[in-house]
């Protein structure tokens, strides 16, 4: 249940501090005072949109918040947690700001929220009636939308247009197929031949350049003989070859250290480099043994670079990107093959479809089954609202074979107004006062079905008066025994109902209008009552009319 809203420059409040209770409360108050502009404010607190317009004239912002007992609802301490935004156990607290550029924050327990996250939480406590509903239920969608939440029905119904968006899905993708099939064909035959192509090059990723370093050898290898030779003859060989030298000057040099042991550093330099030219010496005595005159490997690895040449030119890529082209091409291959084919394609599709009738078919008992407990429901409302005789009923009207978004049939609310007459859709044959009175015996039957605790409804009586202003007060005071109601109301057939009452007044200070809420004990109870009875000039009897309504709640 809502336990206290605070409100800082909104609209024409200035600040405000409410503590909320239990049972009927009724606002009331000189039209124009501020009384569904505190509904406005709590609405922008559970995630309405808001722009600069809330925040009042001069002001930097508009600051709300709302504290709720969360105590009976297990399922939104749950997902607090799970969204890191618990409070204070068995409480929670919602407050939105908006500054004077239309730029809004949103908190939860003091903690950065989404607008998303305030409008879920909200979902969970409160749930606003507003004096406009008999308009949106009118609407095709808005009654559907209310007999599947009525019903318990919401979240299948999400399933079935989920299903029914698959299915039509893959009958695009299917019927798709078949427009393209030609095109789609000729590609994926090209894409085989260059498939194939590619893959009797069998060209590995780095192949290209060991293949040309390999032509290089082969191409140069009488040069490569040459030349090793050569530096054997230099190094060891020939006559006048170095290591014999560097051999013999360090023999003679060690049978000087005896005499001189400074010429050991020198001794120990030409053996290290002889140590090195007989290494260098071993090297190319290999190197000679592997290299050798091969026509035949030579015009085996031309042949291969003249392949891998003539591809690179038909594909109009340098040699290395051959590979990663050839993956390209057998993934969009892949992905061909998939979609042709036809009968795996109209396979899926048939089972789509069969899933989303079976969700339907389930969505459409459940339908039937509220529409005639809330058609009852609603019917038995109206004799006590000068409708005696006349009847409601939810016509479940079949689509076409194919189904829609929304399941298998649409919901129509059908009303009779007088007795022996066929009901008729509800937007041709209720006038407004009639549209009124039943639209607000739907949201009392629907909010009682309800789990949210808190309910309000807003100006929502407009149009009735009189003895059926008295009957409604007594609904709302019946459906406070079970929840914690909010009425904003101008009747005081209603107000007379409620377990407690406030006033909501404005007044000018410095030029500026404020709005000041007050609670009302039973001498105010009297003068607010006779207010609304009596209009501008209140007189005994009208004080003595207020007080016997009040003591006959």
């Amino acid at each position: 249940m809502l336990r206290t809203l605070s409100i800082r420059d909104f609209v024409i409040v200035d600040s405000l501090e409410l503590e909320f209770q239990l049972g009927f409360t009724v606002l009331t108050g000189e039209t124009g005072a501020g009384k569904s502009i505190l509904i406005d404010a709590l609405a922008l607190a559970l995630g309405e949109r808001g722009d600069a317009a809330a925040v009042r004239a001069g002001c930097e912002r508009a600051d709300i918040g709302a504290e709720f007992d969360i105590q009976l609802l297990p399922e939104l301490e749950q997902w607090l947690r799970s969204a890191e935004l618990e409070g204070d156990p068995g409480s929670v607290l919602l407050r939105r700001v908006i500054d004077k550029s239309g730029r809004s924050r949103a908190f939860i327990n003091g903690r950065p929220a989404t607008l998303s996250q305030l409008r879920e939480a909200g979902e969970w406590l409160v749930d606003i009636h507003g004096q406009h509903a008999h308009q949106s239920l009118l609407k095709a969608d808005a009654q559907r939308a209310l007999l599947d939440a009525h019903a318990g029905l919401a979240a299948l119904a999400a399933e079935v247009s989920a299903a029914y968006r698959h299915w039509q899905k893959l009958a695009q993708v299917r019927s798709e197929y078949e427009t393209h099939a030609a095109q789609r064909n000729a590609e994926r035959e090209q894409l085989q031949w260059q498939v194939q192509e590619l893959e009797r090059l069998a060209l590995q990723p780095d192949e290209w350049g060991s293949v040309q370093a390999e032509h290089s050898r082969l191409a140069h290898a009488a040069s490569l003989m040459e030349g090793v030779q050569s530096a054997l003859d230099a190094l060891s060989e020939a006559e006048g070859a170095c290591l014999p030298q560097l051999s013999g000057a360090g023999t003679h040099l060690e049978a000087l250290l005896g005499y001189d042991a400074r010429l050991r550093e020198a001794v120990e330099l030409i053996r290290s480099g002889e140590a090195q030219v007989q290494e260098a010496a071993y090297a190319l005595r290999r190197y000679a043994d592997r290299v050798e005159l091969d026509p035949q490997r030579l015009a085996a690895v031309e042949a291969r670079m003249e392949a891998i040449h003539g591809s690179a030119r038909k594909f109009r890529l340098a040699p290395e990107e051959l590979p990663a082209h050839l993956s390209q091409l057998q993934t969009r291959l892949a992905e061909l093959e998939m979609a042709s084919d036809l009968e795996g394609l109209v396979k899926h599709e048939q089972q789509a479809r069969t899933g989303y009738f079976e969700l339907a078919a389930k969505l459409s008992a459940g339908r039937k089954k509220a529409a005639g407990r809330l058609g009852k429901q609603v019917t038995q409302a109206m004799q006590g609202l000068a409708m005696a005789g006349g009847k409601f009923e939810i016509g479940l009207n079949p689509y076409p074979p194919e189904g829609s978004l929304h399941g298998a049939e649409q919901v129509e609310f059908l009303v009779a107004a007088n007795p022996g007459v066929e009901p008729r859709a509800l937007a041709r044959v209720a006038s407004g006062g009639e549209l009124s009175r039943i639209s607000l015996a739907v949201q009392v039957i629907t909010a009682k079905a309800a789990r949210v605790p808190t309910l309000i409804f807003d100006e929502v009586d407009a149009g009735i008066g009189g003895g059926v202003a008295e009957v409604v007060g007594r609904q709302l005071k019946t459906l406070g025994r079970e929840r914690q109601v909010l009425c904003v109301t101008h009747l005081p057939q209603v107000a007379a109902q409620a377990d407690r009452q406030w006033s909501v007044s404005k007044f000018g200070v410095e030029g500026r209008v404020k709005t000041m809420v007050s609670v009302l004990d039973r001498n105010g109870r009297i003068e607010e009552v006779a207010r609304m009875l009596g209009g501008t000039e209140i007189t005994a009897t009208t004080r003595k009319h207020a007080a016997e309504m009040l003591s006959l709640r």
